[in-house]
């Protein structure tokens, strides 16, 4: 028998799904996850040394939803700028049988990257927030500052710090419109000075943010470990915060900077237990929180099935 499989582009993708609507299906997958309520096996990783390559393969499923998917991600670095690419397989949860190729170029995958980190500050970030350090020039900065809009609203001063100043001029030059009161800087520590959210999103092997260099109160979203020894953050700050959260508590001690500090990982509270109320989120304005964040694939499925469940018409079909 026929089996029809939509075709649906980048364009398509993107007419779908909104950051709003992905950082409402983010929370609901991380709750999910931490209370027994999705499918999640280990994370593929594969290299391409030769050209700087990074693939990684997630998939997942979330009890109840009309699909599971499986995302093939890659970013190759020896570019300038790197070459992000990327691919979902949306397959039916009742049958099995594949329902859709989202040929998105990598747009779920930094979407839901950023809505993870707007999740996080929904929970964490002080309630008022002027200042944000981003560290880091590439596609991730404009999605981790657009879903943090949606949940924190107002705020003017971005500094965005970045290895090789002609990126971070470039990076700025894109994000000026939206966000006018942005600027580059020279070093980390003038990026973190008085910022109240701090966005780390680098591709760096050894720590670039020290404790001594954060605002008493402040919230450090770290988006940037996907992978083993990348680091970040200096230990010290996952053992000073006062609230230190993960996204899976198991892949980061794999992956993340909680790989770096493992003796912190029995305190490390899960995202999905705030976002289902089993456990608190910041409390006090001068809390010192931290997020670790390593990206799930139920973030992918979540993703996937609004846009399934939005695209109307869209795209094309084909039969297998």
């Amino acid at each position: 028998m026929a089996t029809t499989v939509r075709i649906l582009r980048e364009a398509d993708v993107r007419a779908a799904l909104d950051m709003a609507s992905c950082i409402d299906a983010c929370a609901d997958a991380f709750a999910a996850y931490s209370t027994g309520g999705a499918e999640l096996p280990d994370v593929i990783h594969l290299n391409v040394p030769e050209s700087e390559g990074e693939i990684h393969v997630k998939a997942g499923h979330l009890h109840g939803a009309r699909y599971y998917a499986v995302k093939v991600a890659s970013g190759f670095y020896a570019q300038d700028p790197p070459a992000i690419d990327g691919l979902v397989m949306v397959f039916e949860a009742r049958h099995g049988a594949p329902a859709a190729f989202l040929l998105d170029n990598g747009f779920i995958t930094d979407l839901r990257t950023g809505a993870a980190g707007g999740v996080a500050a929904k929970h964490l970030a002080p309630e008022r927030v002027r200042a944000v350090a981003v560290l880091g020039t590439g596609g991730q900065v404009r999605q981790q500052l657009d879903a943090l809009a949606v949940v924190r609203p107002g705020f003017s001063d971005v500094r965005v710090w970045g290895r090789n100043a002609e990126h971070a001029a470039r990076c700025v030059a894109d994000l000026v419109a939206a966000y006018p009161e942005t600027h580059a800087v020279s070093t980390v520590e003038e990026a973190l000075r008085d910022a109240d959210v701090v966005i780390t999103c680098t591709a760096a092997r050894e720590p670039l943010v020290q404790l001594g260099w954060l605002k008493p109160g402040a919230h450090v979203t770290a988006v940037g470990s996907d992978g083993q020894d990348k680091q970040e953050l200096d230990p010290a700050i996952l053992e000073a915060a006062d609230l230190l959260v993960v996204d899976s508590r198991d892949q980061c001690l794999r992956l993340g900077e909680l790989q770096h500090a493992p003796g912190q990982a029995d305190r490390a509270v899960e995202l999905g237990t705030i976002c289902a109320g089993s456990a608190s989120g910041r409390t006090d304005v001068a809390q010192l929180t931290v997020c670790d964040l390593t990206g799930l694939g139920v973030q992918d499925v979540a993703a996937a099935n609004v846009v399934m469940e939005r695209a109307g018409d869209r795209g094309d079909t084909l039969e297998l």
